[in-house]
Protein backbone atom coordinates (compact mmCIF):
# COMPACT_ATOMS: atom_id res chain seq x y z
CA UNK A 1 0.00 0.00 0.00
CA UNK A 2 1.18 3.52 -0.81
CA UNK A 3 0.38 6.96 0.59
CA UNK A 4 0.47 10.36 -1.13
CA UNK A 5 -0.22 13.78 0.42
CA UNK A 6 -1.90 16.20 -1.99
CA UNK A 7 -1.67 19.92 -1.32
CA UNK A 8 -4.84 21.97 -1.56
CA UNK A 9 -5.15 25.58 -2.69
CA UNK A 10 -6.69 28.49 -0.77
CA UNK A 11 -9.69 27.07 1.11
CA UNK A 12 -9.22 23.53 -0.22
CA UNK A 13 -7.50 21.47 2.49
CA UNK A 14 -4.73 18.90 2.20
CA UNK A 15 -5.84 15.41 1.19
CA UNK A 16 -4.36 11.97 1.64
CA UNK A 17 -4.60 9.22 -0.95
CA UNK A 18 -4.08 5.56 -0.11
CA UNK A 19 -3.31 3.36 -3.09
CA UNK A 20 -2.86 -0.40 -3.35
CA UNK A 21 0.14 -2.16 -4.89
CA UNK A 22 -1.35 -1.65 -8.38
CA UNK A 23 -1.69 2.10 -7.61
CA UNK A 24 -5.49 1.90 -7.61
CA UNK A 25 -7.05 4.50 -5.34
CA UNK A 26 -8.57 2.83 -2.29
CA UNK A 27 -9.03 5.82 0.06
CA UNK A 28 -9.13 9.60 -0.22
CA UNK A 29 -9.59 11.73 2.89
CA UNK A 30 -8.74 15.10 4.39
CA UNK A 31 -5.45 15.22 6.26
CA UNK A 32 -6.85 17.38 9.06
CA UNK A 33 -9.70 15.01 9.99
CA UNK A 34 -9.46 12.23 12.56
CA UNK A 35 -8.49 8.87 11.10
CA UNK A 36 -11.59 6.69 11.17
CA UNK A 37 -12.79 3.54 9.44
CA UNK A 38 -9.22 2.36 8.86
CA UNK A 39 -10.30 -1.25 9.39
CA UNK A 40 -11.75 -1.12 5.84
CA UNK A 41 -8.17 -0.79 4.57
CA UNK A 42 -6.50 -3.24 6.94
CA UNK A 43 -4.95 -0.46 9.03
CA UNK A 44 -6.80 -0.87 12.32
CA UNK A 45 -4.57 -0.10 15.28
CA UNK A 46 -2.13 1.87 13.11
CA UNK A 47 -3.69 5.31 13.62
CA UNK A 48 -0.75 6.84 15.51
CA UNK A 49 1.84 5.54 13.06
CA UNK A 50 -0.22 6.70 10.09
CA UNK A 51 -0.74 10.16 11.64
CA UNK A 52 3.03 10.48 12.13
CA UNK A 53 3.65 9.53 8.48
CA UNK A 54 1.01 12.03 7.29
CA UNK A 55 2.67 14.81 9.29
CA UNK A 56 6.17 14.00 7.99
CA UNK A 57 5.59 13.10 4.33
CA UNK A 58 6.25 15.91 1.80
CA UNK A 59 3.55 16.90 -0.66
CA UNK A 60 3.39 14.93 -3.89
CA UNK A 61 5.86 12.23 -2.80
CA UNK A 62 4.81 8.61 -2.96
CA UNK A 63 5.69 6.55 0.11
CA UNK A 64 5.27 2.83 0.57
CA UNK A 65 3.49 1.93 3.81
CA UNK A 66 5.28 -0.85 5.64
CA UNK A 67 3.95 -1.68 9.09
Amino acid sequence: MYIIKVKGKAKIPEYIQLRDDDFILIAYFRADRPLTKLEKYGLEGKEEELRKIIDEIPFGKLKKLEF
